[in-house]
């Protein structure tokens, strides 16, 4: 069923297209949030919440446009509201799950050659790189290189001037570079 259908059964009260809807994003939502909040209950929250308003605020959705990014708007703001509220760091170690299933949950889930070593070890530390990031420019590479957003999309959703989503893009890409070349030295 397409997102224009399932959004008209959620317009008419059918919860059936709610279904559709979280069977299509429930993993992209969590894996967005989980990258921004870095907690994986919290991200399983925040994408709960998110699937809860925009079926309470689908009323205000424009029919004209596509949902995923309305969508994500919502996760994202979400995620960064529990991120803030936490205020704390977790690294790998403490995590409830292994490293070997958080890795995996977060790669492609298209069938792919087993993966080197040293591409495993690549994305740890970009993982780590990322986690050591503030909530905010954590969002914003969620938002550009996970959701593919422009960076006009990015102010617009987190309601935030132009010049500090690029001034906070700027700061994670440094500040991942400096992490990245420390890690290889």
């Amino acid at each position: 069923m397409e997102d224009r259908i399932a959004i008209s059964l959620i317009k008419q009260g059918n919860l059936n297209g709610l279904e559709t809807l979280v069977n299509r994003y429930q993993a992209k939502a969590v894996h967005a949030a989980y990258l921004i909040t870095r907690d994986r209950a919290s991200a399983e929250d925040a994408a709960q919440s998110a699937f809860v308003k925009a079926a309470e605020r689908i009323h205000q959705f424009d029919d004209e446009r596509p949902f995923s990014p309305w969508f994500f708007r919502i996760v994202i703001h979400d995620a960064l509201k529990l991120a803030k509220r936490m205020k704390r760091q977790t690294s790998l170690d403490e995590l409830d799950e292994d490293a070997s299933a958080l890795s995996t949950w977060l790669v492609d889930s298209a069938p792919q050659p087993e993966p080197s070593l040293e591409a495993n070890q690549i994305r740890e530390r970009l993982l780590q790189a990322i986690q050591s990031l503030p909530p905010e420019q954590r969002a914003v590479v969620v938002m550009r290189y996970y959701l593919e957003m422009s960076e006009a999309d990015m102010s617009a959703k987190m309601a935030r001037p132009l010049s500090s989503i690029k001034w906070w893009l700027r700061d994670a890409r440094k500040r991942l570079n400096e992490l990245i070349a420390d890690d290889r030295s």
